[in-house]
């Protein structure tokens, strides 16, 4: 029985103008048990005419009537870059042999010297070292990219503009996808020139580096409309003006929620656009600001209105803003966490830290880890979560 395993036979072109040499590389592969393929190419012009996607193997001679020595090498490597090369010398051209694998080749013979089994193995290497190569070209862009992709993200995680000591912030970030610093969530918060603490959090509808990029655009143009002082009630329309032109999809949109906090008299101000309503944390009290009031999300319906909302703050407030991917996952069982066990989640983690707003970060690390403990799993969806507050009593 044939193993399941075998490998498919493989094409090798012969390119050589002697009938002599020709018939005794045929003879030699005929002696061994090398599965292969052989053609014939009497030039370099008929050889390469003669290259397709099953040979997988050229045995190229370096004196031809059409090609001597590395011009025919380069021909080769240049029209088949995935294909290996095994060039023929004379007796006397050793040196022309290591040239050619200099030049492209993967390995070189001389003519009477070769035995079919010489022959048959140096085929099976030659490819072998043709597809090593390729792997590591592969792996060698794919480090570049990710090198590339990894700095340009780096310089767009937001850095909050914040210069009130009375006030920290803290923050995590998973995204989505793998081996990336940047999903298509997002978030900022600037403190501007009034003492106001401006803030956003949103979410860009799909997942992949397009979104990531309309992500961060969004929010690069959000501080800076922010910090030249513009209106927020206008913030949102000119935010929803740059998605219409700037997503690749015409489908896409974002969801958002901003807040304007004035620390001086403890007044939140909220506009939604169709985002999870934040978390007002006060001790070990934990509310849910209701999710009436809001809009749709940006980029959904054209010209759409998000009327503000107020609120009042306790005297040393936490606000606690997060996107989807945190609460998308199961609850443990078969049902969704969703927004009503996100907030049970939360109650949970500040009751098992008493002392969480000594160290912050922590609590926003339990609450993320207790929503994959729930999920069963890591969290697959991009997830953003930010802490405000205030050390005033």
């Amino acid at each position: 029985m044939p193993s399941s395993t075998a490998q498919p036979t493989l094409g090798v072109l012969l390119i050589e103008d002697d009938d002599d040499d020709a018939l005794i590389v045929e003879d030699l592969l005929a002696g061994t048990d090398a599965d292969v393929q052989l053609s014939r190419g009497r030039t370099l012009r008929e050889g390469l005419g003669m290259l397709a996607e099953d040979v997988g193997c050229v045995l190229l001679d370096l004196r031809l009537p059409d090609a001597v020595g590395m011009a025919g090498v380069r021909q080769v490597c240049e029209a088949a870059p995935t294909t290996a090369v095994i060039v023929f010398t004379g007796l006397d051209d050793e040196q022309a042999g290591q040239a050619a694998v200099e030049a492209g080749a993967q390995d070189y013979l001389v003519k009477g010297k070769v035995s079919g089994g010489l022959l048959a193995r140096s085929i099976r290497y030659a490819v072998g070292r043709r597809h090593a190569e390729d792997v590591l070209q592969q792996l060698r862009m794919a480090e570049i990219r990710a090198d590339e992709n990894a700095r340009l993200e780096r310089g767009l995680v937001p850095r909050p503009i914040v210069t009130d000591p009375a006030l920290w912030i803290t923050s995590a970030y998973l995204p989505g996808r793998q081996r990336a610093l940047l999903g298509g969530d997002f978030y900022d918060a600037v403190q501007t020139a009034d003492g106001s603490l401006r803030v956003i959090m949103g979410d860009v509808s799909g997942r992949g580096p397009d979104e990531a990029a309309l992500g961060a655009g969004l929010r690069i143009a959000w501080r800076a409309l922010t910090l030249s002082g513009a209106p927020s009630d206008g913030v949102l329309d000119t935010l929803e003006q740059m998605i219409e032109h700037e997503r690749r999809d015409a489908g896409a949109f974002a969801t958002l929620c901003t807040l304007e906090i004035s620390p001086r008299d403890r007044t939140l101000r909220l506009r939604r656009a169709g985002h999870p309503a934040p978390m007002v944390i006060d001790n070990g009290d934990v509310t849910s600001l209701p999710l009436d009031g809001g809009g749709p999300p940006i980029g959904m319906f054209g010209r759409a209105q998000w009327p503000e909302s107020r609120f009042e703050l306790p005297p040393r407030w936490t606000i606690l803003l997060y996107t989807d991917g945190l609460f998308e996952g199961r609850d443990g069982g078969s049902g969704r966490l969703g927004e009503n066990g996100l907030h049970s989640l939360v109650v949970e983690q500040i009751a098992a830290r008493p002392g969480w707003r000594a160290e912050p970060r922590a609590l926003l690390d339990g609450v993320i880890d207790g929503a994959a403990r729930l999920n069963g799993e890591e969290l697959d969806d991009d997830v953003a979560v930010l802490l405000v507050g205030s050390h005033v009593e």
